[in-house]
């Protein structure tokens, strides 16, 4: 059977499959969803400096899934035979570099948008939640956890103008996106990245979501060292426009979080355009452009 989304099983197969080839690779557990779902991450290098890529915030958004996935794999195969990763000798990155995949953060909601959750009580509330608002498609439309409160918008980096900024415009109550919840980190899997962020000494993070083939590098005035350079560096190899995040979406995200916590590089990195969900038949051209930069948060972080 041809495969046209990745949802939660396809990746927890595709993890194990990755295990079983590379046993140097490792898999730990950052937390879990509203329906009790692991949210896995992957581990790999043995490197000081250390650097982490999610995907999958947001539901409709579960092709940014397979980014990391494969480019898991593709390292990983480059570590195994002593090759070149994009350019880069392999084995010395890994050896320079501990890498971190949290590749699905929003398992329940990308079950419910490609299909695989149909029934039972959340799926009912689901829609019950969807139903006011019938602007929004229904699933195709969902970006939120199961519970109607969008991942990116529960970190605490100016939640409450968020909150504002998001009641405005009509997001009051649990929606199938824009909802920020009752209060930062609500939402278990936004607690979940929080918590693992806190745990880990982060030099560099990557956020995938989809729509306009943009890199926002910035919270408000805040630029750390070296963060400009990079995000033109990313936008050089992979064509996509370098900007400043837009008013509207621009706090209590996750780089928001981190850029303001840590003072150090963050990026929200908008791979694809079109109309979510993006169709599967996208990835290959999405992957393409994403190697320089999935490649370069490793190796442009070690430059001084």
């Amino acid at each position: 059977m041809e495969l046209t989304a990745y949802h939660y099983d396809v990746v927890r197969t595709e993890i194990q499959r990755l295990l079983l080839y590379y046993p140097f690779m490792e898999k730990m557990s950052i937390g879990s969803s509203v329906m009790g779902k692991e949210i896995p991450a992957l581990k790999l290098g043995t490197g000081e400096t250390q650097v982490c890529y999610s995907a999958a915030f947001h539901a409709n958004e579960w092709i940014t899934a397979p980014i990391l996935l494969q480019f898991a794999e593709e390292y990983a195969r480059a570590v195994a035979e002593g090759g070149a990763l994009y350019g880069t000798d392999a084995r010395s990155l890994y050896q320079q570099v501990t890498l971190y995949l949290i590749p699905m953060v929003n398992p329940d909601g990308v079950d419910l948008v490609t299909g695989v959750l149909t029934e039972g009580s959340y799926y009912e509330q689901a829609k019950r939640i969807a139903a006011d608002y019938p602007a929004i498609p229904f699933p195709d439309g969902w970006k939120a956890n199961i519970e109607g409160v969008d991942l990116n918008l529960q970190f605490p980096a100016d939640w409450e103008l968020a909150r504002q900024i998001k009641y405005e415009q009509g997001y009051r109550t649990p929606a199938p996106r824009d909802y920020v919840g009752e209060a930062p980190l609500s939402a278990p899997e936004s607690k979940a990245v929080y918590a693992f962020t806190l745990s880990h000494d982060f030099s560099l993070i990557l956020a995938y979501h989809t729509q306009g083939e943009v890199i926002y590098w910035k919270y408000k005035d805040l630029e750390p060292a070296r963060s400009r350079e990079i995000a033109l560096y990313f936008g050089r190899v992979s064509g996509y426009t370098v900007e400043e995040t837009p008013y509207a979406s621009g706090n209590a995200g996750y780089k928001d979080w981190y850029i303001l916590q840590f003072d150090r590089p963050g990026y929200t990195i908008e791979a694809g355009y079109g109309e979510n969900p993006l169709p599967i038949t996208d990835f290959p051209e999405i992957y393409r452009r994403n190697t320089g930069i999935l490649t370069g948060g490793m190796t442009e972080i070690l430059q001084k």
